[in-house]
């Protein structure tokens, strides 16, 4: 998996062999959206979750690798929605990814081995991360945002993490999990 974070929730996701790009639309001035989107196998949106189906996050579970026989009838990468705040990819193969833009409920035992970013508006990157170590305990969180967003994250959480990794996503550049 490679995330690339562009500006605000503005990210580049390769995961399970595919390309999605969120919030495009959304791109910071300087960000050729055009290229941005090129290549892309899908195109999501925060502001446009509807066309996603919603997950039940205390009871939903990864994909498991299917028999070969079946391997051709999944898609590569699952997308699914919690609420309005978070969007889920599942790749077979890969930890469940979630990009989180508001507080988020418990979920259920996968989220241990989930990857999350946390994204949005700088003020609320620290509360973000608070809850999603509160509620969820994943493996990494990747916070997108500026540099004195993420500072006042790590001064947030860093005694809660007991194992959780902690990355920063800087604009442009890829951060391969």
């Amino acid at each position: 998996m490679k995330l690339t974070w562009f500006g605000g929730t503005t990210m580049r996701v390769h995961i399970g062999g595919a390309m999605l790009v969120i919030d495009a639309a959304g791109a910071p001035a300087g960000i050729d959206r055009t290229e941005l989107v090129s290549g892309a196998d899908r195109q999501l949106s925060f502001a446009d979750l509807d066309g996603l189906d919603a997950i039940d996050p205390a009871r939903w579970a990864p994909r498991k690798v299917p028999a070969l026989i079946d391997e051709s009838d999944l898609p590569a990468v699952a997308v699914y929605r919690e609420g309005d705040t978070a969007i889920l990819l599942d790749a077979v193969g890969e930890q469940p990814l979630l990009i989180v833009t508001g507080q988020i409920e418990r979920m259920g035992r996968w989220a241990a081995n989930g990857v999350v970013v946390v994204a949005g508006a700088s003020e609320a990157l620290p509360g973000l991360a608070a809850n999603v170590l509160e509620r969820l305990g994943p493996k990494l969180i990747a916070v997108a945002g500026p540099e004195a967003a993420v500072d006042a994250v790590i001064l947030r959480v860093k005694d809660e993490l007991h194992g959780t990794g902690l990355m920063a996503l800087e604009p442009g550049l890829a951060l391969e999990v």
